[in-house]
């Protein structure tokens, strides 16, 4: 073979070398995008899964004859199993289909007025019931400790102070809602009440917070038991705080403010 048509065949070969080159590197690179997809595939979906997994209608932290004498078995299990448990699925039909659905709930809360009633009533009643069952324990009460109960000293002149307060606030509270100890913008511990399913998230609310403490006022809460005598039922409910998630609560909730 001559020089020229060794010429010729090496850069035969070279431009086909040069072209199996280019084909495999773009395989390569097309084998990475779609591994890159599939994992971003099941991140999204373990997103999504998280997400749904917060929609979850969660179990009572305890038995529902756990909070007698003060809250009878047969009111905490038709207040959960049926009043609660509307709420939440009224929720979840409620914001199905809507950009909602992807929400934290304290977002969706934070912008409530620009949603639909439906969203407004069982999302607070869904969230508020959690709230309540969970600041609740069995042979609770005692009083709280550390920097919870300083700052109720501080705030309130003194533990008693406070309780009388946040009782006047239940009793007062004009037919069906909540009394709330919350922590303003400023770390100020502060008491209020809302009407029906609002709660101190909301942009409606008169008072806005970060809510510690809540105590439910609705008739359902109490009436079995203790009938008309709300004031009854609120002397019983101190018996049954679970000071230890309050005081975890206010913890998270100063940090939450340190990190605006």
């Amino acid at each position: 073979m001559n020089k020229s048509k060794v010429f010729i065949a090496l850069m035969i070969f070279g431009f086909v070398g040069s072209q199996y080159t280019s084909i495999a590197q773009t395989q390569d690179t097309l084998k990475g995008q779609m591994q890159m997809y599939q994992t971003n595939k099941r991140s999204n979906n373990l997103i999504a899964m998280n997400q749904t997994n917060k929609r979850e209608f969660q179990p009572l932290p305890y038995a529902y004859d756990a909070l007698e004498p003060s809250i009878d078995k047969l009111t905490v299990e038709i207040h959960y199993s049926k009043h609660h448990k509307a709420y939440f699925d009224n929720f979840i039909t409620a914001i199905k289909g809507t950009e909602m659905e992807s929400m934290d709930i304290k977002d969706i809360f934070s912008n409530i007025s620009k949603f639909p009633v439906a969203v407004r009533n069982n999302g607070g009643g869904y969230f508020n019931h959690t709230f309540y069952w969970e600041g609740m324990k069995a042979s609770g009460g005692d009083s709280p400790t550390g920097k919870l109960s300083d700052a109720i000293t501080k705030s309130f002149t003194s533990f008693d102070e406070f309780k009388k307060q946040f009782s006047d606030a239940g009793k007062t509270r004009f037919g069906s809602g909540w009394a709330w100890l919350s922590l303003d913008d400023k770390g100020k511990l502060f008491i209020s009440s809302s009407p029906n399913q609002d709660n101190p998230l909301m942009d409606v609310s008169e008072k806005k917070g970060i809510p510690l403490l809540v105590m439910d006022v609705w008739e359902h809460a109490y009436y079995l038991k203790y009938q008309n005598k709300r004031a009854d039922y609120i002397d019983a409910f101190w018996n049954i705080v679970n000071w230890e998630e309050v005081a975890r609560r206010y913890e998270n909730g100063l940090k939450s403010l340190i990190l605006k």
